[in-house]
């Protein structure tokens, strides 16, 4: 097949992210990826871009049919099943979007990380999609994304710690991320 050249990608990755095309623009980000080279900062945010704004809208469809489902269950609903495989649906799809990203980060991204500002920032990634997956998952599932989030939060930490400095805004935006994993994934304050 014919490949794009770099430019043309960032072009089209553009041109989908003005027309709010996020699944066009995480297929575009995908093949810059496969391109194989390491990216730069601006590259690294349509990465970023593209695969926050598609969860985006399932995230917020999974937040809504779960205070329907809670309200309609206090009811004693006869649309409870309906109710439960809609949001069944949801899930599988945020597990997917998740799933794909952390392949991207796990198959090519970190691997290829040369600076501690780059491994800190797949690392981060990595650990807030297994946190936005621990969000929507029970059971087995949960507490094997919530043990991947940790030990990739954990892991950036170390690196941020060595590498960057205090106030350098993805060390910060780390920090941040990490303390809501403690607060709302695994419910420890401190």
């Amino acid at each position: 097949k014919n490949q794009m050249s770099k430019d043309d990608i960032i072009y089209f990755s553009g041109v989908a992210e003005h027309t709010e095309r996020w699944k066009d623009m995480v297929k575009y980000s995908k093949d810059l990826v496969h391109l194989g080279q390491e990216l730069n900062n601006e590259e690294k945010k349509m990465l970023a871009v593209s695969f926050k704004n598609y969860l985006y809208a399932r995230r917020s469809s999974w937040r809504a049919i779960t205070a329907i489902e809670q309200k309609e269950e206090s009811k004693g609903s006869k649309y409870m099943e309906v109710l439960r495989n809609f949001k069944g649906r949801v899930e599988g799809e945020i597990e997917q979007i998740c799933n794909e990203l952390i392949e991207l980060l796990d198959s090519n991204l970190i691997p290829k990380a040369t600076t501690p500002e780059a491994q800190t920032y797949y690392l981060k990634m990595k650990a807030d999609y297994n946190r936005y997956l621990a969000e929507v998952l029970t059971g087995e599932k949960n507490k094997k994304v919530c043990e991947k989030a940790h030990e990739a939060y954990k892991k950036a930490t170390e690196i941020a710690e060595k590498g960057l400095a205090t106030t350098h805004p993805i060390r910060l935006g780390l920090a941040l991320n990490y303390s809501v994993f403690f607060y709302e994934i695994l419910n420890s304050p401190d």
